[in-house]
């Protein structure tokens, strides 16, 4: 039986009574951290954060059970904004002491342990007083949150061992969070994207612009920042897009995919995604884009475990920047399937902008062909006649096309021994063999937009497919 589970099950029963009682849940975390349940405790406290976002205890709490499990930089976000505050209580301003001190910035440790004890002497603790060569008063409580903390856990584990082993360069008063996906800095920009005009003057409105003229947005009191939605068949160019919009703005870009969160471990999948979240506030301004997002992002009323709508929920808290701000943190994502997406993405200062992008229209695709045989010999190509033969082609389509005329070419070649360039023959034959991929797709899309159309969000599905009254 886990360590104080006779204490903790009648309250977690009195919890599923009334599950909204933010105090009775605050009381099962800081009990689940008395007897060294972290874990437990920390989802507890998310929890509780989700409900009363703006409670600086139960946000001093997570903190404290971050330190506990030797997440410093996690524990340092969080403590930060709490002692911004003026009201910042002496206990909380005491644990953001000790969170800097394992962090190595003594300096910084030693001010905020002056200013706690000069707000209350009480909260003196003799042992990290010592460490910073600051004034202390012996027998005091430690952490003034879960009673004396001293570097064992109550399981005899030394948190220190654990902590995180992070780089000692500091930005923004945060130390840098492990790295666990490949930071890009991509040179591919808009030039080098075929067609999507509209969604290009939409990403400029809300994503870019608000960087290249930050004056002018914040006289309106924008920010940078926020979240657009890409929907549309598999194969249009949407990963390709949100790549573009990095390099147009020369951002760095993480690109997110399901492997890179999803984990088979309770805790684990909410944790890579605040990881990640953190990695893009850390190098801001950056472009964090999430691909096949529906897959993290589930309607909830459809998903039968609770850890997927825990997923769901730390997705949100994410968004909504609960622990930390998002600003020059872009947020794209890309999904086949919106009508899987959870409602509450929609909502205003998540994906506020959700963009169809559709198969490229005929002078889209003449462009996307153009750039697609850039670097390959050629002759001659019309590359009108082969956007009006390609009707309904997605990008990737397109890519296939070239792909089988090339090898044709290679064919050729292999029993003639002469090479020759590509010409519009060539890719009007390719055209031939090769049905439009996103057909399906919009069989499917059709049927949402005309029976579950709320708010109007599958019209220009029906615009593009000439249905729209």
């Amino acid at each position: 039986m886990p360590a104080g589970d006779e204490t903790i099950r009648p309250l977690r029963e009195a919890l599923s009574i009334s599950p909204d009682n933010v105090p009775l849940r605050r009381l099962i975390a800081q009990t689940l951290a008395t007897f060294g349940r972290h874990e437990e405790a920390e989802t507890e406290y998310r929890e509780a954060i989700r409900r009363a976002p703006a409670d600086p205890s139960i946000k001093a709490g997570l903190a404290d059970v971050y330190l506990r499990q030797g997440h410093t930089s996690k524990s340092l976000v969080i403590l930060e904004d709490l002692c911004k505050l003026p009201s910042c209580a002496a206990a909380h301003r005491l644990l953001y002491a000790r969170a800097l001190q394992r962090s190595g910035d003594r300096d910084r440790a030693r001010h905020q342990y002056r200013q706690a004890i000069d707000a209350d002497p009480a909260v003196a603790d003799a042992a990290l007083a010592e460490l910073l060569g600051a004034p202390g008063r012996p027998g005091a409580d430690a952490s003034g949150i879960h009673g004396p903390h001293s570097s064992h856990d109550p399981n005899g584990h030394d948190s220190d061992a654990n902590e995180d082993d992070e780089p000692q360069r500091i930005r923004a008063q945060q130390r840098e969070p492990s790295p666990n996906i490949e930071i890009e800095r991509p040179k591919t920009t808009f030039a080098d994207v075929g067609g999507m005009d509209k969604v290009k003057d939409e990403i400029r409105l809300k994503i870019i612009y608000p960087l290249t003229h930050p004056d002018l947005y914040k006289a309106y009191g924008k920010k940078a920042g926020g979240g657009i939605l890409l929907y549309g068949p598999p194969g249009c160019g949407k990963t390709h897009l949100a790549r573009a919009t990095a390099g147009e703005v020369k951002a760095k870009f993480l690109s997110v995919g399901i492997s890179d969160v999803l984990n088979m471990w309770m805790g684990e999948s909410e944790r890579n995604l605040h990881e990640t979240f953190e990695q893009a506030r850390y190098n801001r301004p950056c472009v964090l884009f999430f691909d096949e997002v529906d897959a993290l992002g589930a309607s909830r009323s459809d998903l039968r475990q609770s850890a997927g709508r825990q997923l769901v929920n730390q997705f949100l808290s994410e968004l909504d920047g609960v622990d930390t701000d998002n600003e020059n943190v872009l947020i794209l994502a890309a999904t086949n399937a919106p009508w899987h997406i959870d409602s509450a993405f929609r909502r205003p200062g998540r994906f506020d902008r959700i963009i169809f992008v559709p198969p490229p229209d005929e002078p889209a695709r003449a462009s996307i062909v153009q750039l697609l045989v850039k670097e390959k010999p050629t002759e001659h190509i019309d590359f009108e006649q082969v956007a009006k033969k390609t009707d309904g082609f997605s990008g990737a389509d397109l890519k296939s096309l070239i792909d089988i005329a090339i090898e044709e070419k290679l064919r050729e070649a292999m029993t003639s021994g002469v090479p020759q360039p590509l010409r519009t023959k060539d890719l009007l034959a390719a055209a031939k063999v090769l049905k439009p991929s996103a057909r399906e797709w919009f069989s499917t899309a059709k049927n949402h937009a005309l029976y579950a159309n709320q708010g109007g969000l599958y019209d220009a599905v029906l615009e593009y497919l000439k249905m729209k009254h």
